[in-house]
């Protein structure tokens, strides 16, 4: 496995595998990996002949500068990881390295960057088309894998990649959970124990909605979800939502689409977490 922190000296590398015919498969981070990443990783692995992992905190999608600051930073591990699994080069460039000048481009991604993330997070989306552009642009990879806890942004970085017409495949991979059933984040390892054994909430009461919501309205599902979130002490509800699965937009009744999942976010002590649930994907 190599590891390179430069676009010239990750051209060189794949410039010569591209020239021997291989497929090249993506795994974008920003590091802390876990088992959900190296689920990303296996899969890259099985599918393409060559596997990059980007390692990368990317200061434009930040726009709390504490977040910034306080995200894990663990490359020597993560290094260590994705031996294991098989990657073939690791890209770790500095902030300069990706961003020599200030990138300046305004995407659009409306209306599935208005809401959500988007409308709590004013700027995030921009900044992850600004990384991952630049990265598929260095990588040009055939393939790139993306987790579905992050539900929204893979649903704006396919969009991107129709805007931009960039001959890529997304591929969406499913949320990998911890044995208790909390979505694996890099963001878990800053929850105390206390944190953590509250955070357990979030996922049982997703599950428990999905049995709720076979005979209930759901209205009444989301108002059951928020109920039990804002009764759990230590947990801050920003928002959860039951929407279509494509266009990202609220639905008022289960048979308004064919695609239907819950998406939220919340703070656990001063720890920001998500989660998604699908009710329906017919």
């Amino acid at each position: 496995m190599k590891v390179v922190t430069t676009k010239n000296g990750l051209k060189s590398i794949l410039d010569t595998f591209r020239g021997e015919g291989r497929s090249i498969g993506l795994v974008p981070t920003m590091g802390a990996l876990h088992e959900g990443h190296a689920s990303l990783v296996r899969r890259s692995v099985r599918e393409n002949d060559v596997t990059v992992v980007s390692v990368f905190v990317n200061p434009t999608q930040f726009n709390d500068k504490n977040d910034l600051k306080n995200y894990p930073r663990t490359l020597e591990a993560d290094c260590v990881l994705l031996g294991k699994e098989g990657a073939s080069v690791v890209f770790a460039p500095s902030v300069e390295e990706m961003y020599p000048e200030e990138d300046t481009r305004v995407f659009s991604f409306a209306p599935l960057d208005t809401v959500m993330e988007g409308a709590c997070r004013p700027g995030h989306f921009n900044g992850v088309a600004q990384i991952v552009s630049k990265l598929f642009y260095a990588v040009e990879p055939d393939r790139a894998y993306f987790g579905e806890k992050d539900f929204q942004q893979l649903a704006i970085i396919r969009e991107m990649v129709r805007q931009l017409e960039l001959p890529l495949q997304i591929v969406p991979c499913p949320i990998v959970r911890e044995a208790d059933g909390l979505a694996m984040s890099s963001r878990n390892t800053l929850l105390s124990a206390e944190e953590r054994e509250r955070a357990l909430t979030i996922s049982r009461t997703l599950f428990s909605s999905l049995d709720y919501a076979k005979s209930n309205a759901l209205d009444a599902t989301m108002a059951f979800v928020e109920d039990a979130i804002n009764a759990t002490p230590g947990l801050e509800l920003e928002y959860y939502r039951i929407v279509d699965g494509n266009t990202l937009q609220d639905i008022s009744s289960w048979d308004e689409s064919e695609y239907v999942v819950g998406c939220i976010a919340l703070f656990c002590g001063k720890v920001r977490l998500i989660d998604n649930i699908v009710y329906k994907n017919n």
